[in-house]
């Protein structure tokens, strides 16, 4: 298979429109299936008990015009029998009187004109006196015939009772089957036909919201309108508002992203200015040459602070909000520790980190996590004279989960006057101390980028130097 039909096969399985139509079909031909036989079955049952109270009917006439003739034989007169076929030859319609012989065995004693020189061959059977059995035989020329019976005992019969029975063709009630089954079929067909119509109006009319939302996304695709607006089913509102949300959210990011571009280049570009401006009077005047190194250092120093400090503001951007995205705690804060005690091994700092609690997860990167604490580390570590407390807590109350880390030192601390000066980009208190003034200022653009903070205060007592606490969100402990 190729083609147009080819394409189609592999597209229906796929299909909404196709899986409906194909269920309803199924369903209403299963359900059509057994309401037919359980139709025809019931139809069938009714008309042979119908015919079986016609024979039992034929049945008593029959009983009621049987006598005892000479000799204790049944006797009976054929003109008394009000139906002409009980004379006319094979007509379909036939009556016969067996007495029971020895052993049981039914012996035809006596029959209607209508059965010729046949009998009927009845199964073996012992109704119960007045009670009447029904069967199906085979009769005359193999016709199906349905046959009724009953014992009979009169006053003055000697021997055992007498077995009469009447049977009739069952072609007629055949046929009444065969035409009642026709109409049936065909108006079953036909109900199925209109199910099936039903069933693809109900099943356009029903995704019919789809296409709507198919135009409304287009529309958004094409920039004819930036959003997915209309009006759509209660259970369709919910996808429309998640992506209506994920188009806000990248509004965000492009914006975000167009800021960022911006206050890079804003950035470097005084820094290049700077050292363009240094190579030209390099050569204009040979003697300045020697001061272009550390010009340059420091110029290429300060571009590079700029350029981490717009990549790890880009990072946590991009990673805020992102589903699965998540970081064990514990390990990040064990390595940091160890890496710290070797760095600042020579001060002989005592480092004292509380246990982190078990299944503690920051809601983002691992790196932007490594970039928030070990600045606060290495800057406890740098300020620190000889300890350095580091104690996490959860709140697990809030919406959503959230931890703090706090990280003390008993340093001389950032009196509260410079604290706001101590988070400003490029704010450094004292130069003495090597850094590039971006790390507090990095944590807390970092924290709050995420949804958290960072609040520089006093540590506790017997430290007394800086406390600074970071909050981030967390998604479970």
């Amino acid at each position: 298979m190729s083609g147009p039909a080819a394409a189609l096969a592999r597209r229906a399985p796929r299909s909404l429109r196709w899986r409906l139509l194909s269920a309803t079909l199924a369903a209403a031909a299963i359900a059509l299936l057994l309401a037919g036989w359980l139709l025809a079955g019931l139809f069938r049952d009714a008309v042979t008990r119908q015919f079986a109270g016609l024979l039992t009917a034929q049945l008593d006439q029959v009983v009621a015009r049987l006598e005892v003739g000479a000799g204790g034989a049944p006797a009976l007169d054929p003109a008394q029998l009000s139906d002409p076929r009980w004379l006319r030859p094979y007509s379909g319609l036939y009556w016969q009187v067996d007495a029971m012989g020895p052993g049981g065995q039914p012996v035809p004693a006596l029959r209607s004109r209508s059965l010729w020189d046949a009998d009927i061959a009845a199964p073996p059977d012992e109704p119960a006196d007045a009670q009447v059995h029904v069967h199906e035989v085979a009769g005359p020329g193999g016709a199906r015939l349905l046959l009724v019976e009953r014992l009979v005992r009169l006053e003055g019969a000697a021997g055992s009772p007498w077995r009469v029975l009447v049977a009739a063709d069952l072609r007629d009630n055949d046929a009444a089957v065969q035409r009642f089954n026709t109409g049936l079929g065909a108006s079953l067909a036909l109900l199925l036909g209109v199910l099936v119509a039903a069933a693809g109006a109900q099943v356009h009319v029903g995704l019919a919201p789809l296409r709507t939302l198919q135009r409304a996304v287009a529309a958004v695709r094409s920039g004819q309108a930036a959003r997915v607006e209309g009006d759509v089913p209660a259970e369709v509102q919910p996808l429309v508002d998640d992506f209506n949300g994920v188009l806000d959210r990248n509004v965000v990011v492009v914006q975000r992203a167009r800021t960022q571009a911006g206050n890079l280049a804003h950035a470097i570009k005084t820094p290049l200015s700077a050292l363009l401006q240094a190579a030209e009077a390099a050569r204009r005047h040979p003697d300045e040459l020697a001061q272009l190194p550390a010009l340059v250092q420091e110029q290429v120093a300060l571009a590079r602070r700029h350029v981490d400090w717009h990549l790890a503001r880009a990072r946590a951007a991009a990673a805020h909000g992102m589903p699965g995205v998540h970081t064990d705690v514990a390990p990040v804060v064990q390595g940091l520790q160890r890496v710290m005690a070797r760095v600042h091994a020579t001060r002989g700092l005592h480092l004292q980190v509380a246990p982190v609690p078990a299944g503690l997860r920051f809601a983002g990167e691992a790196q932007d996590l490594h970039e928030m604490l070990g600045n606060l580390f290495d800057n406890a570590c740098q300020w620190a004279r000889t300890q350095v407390r580091i104690t996490l807590a959860t709140e697990a109350n809030t919406s959503p989960p959230r931890f703090t880390l706090i990280v003390e030192d008993d340093g001389p601390g950032i009196a509260e006057a410079d604290r706001d000066a101590a988070l400003a980009r490029g704010g450094r208190l004292d130069e003495s101390v090597p850094g590039s003034g971006l790390g507090l200022a990095i944590v807390q653009e970092l924290a709050g980028l995420y949804g958290g903070g960072l609040s520089l205060g006093r540590a506790a007592p017997g430290l007394g130097g800086l406390r600074a606490e970071l909050q981030l969100p967390a998604l479970g402990t």
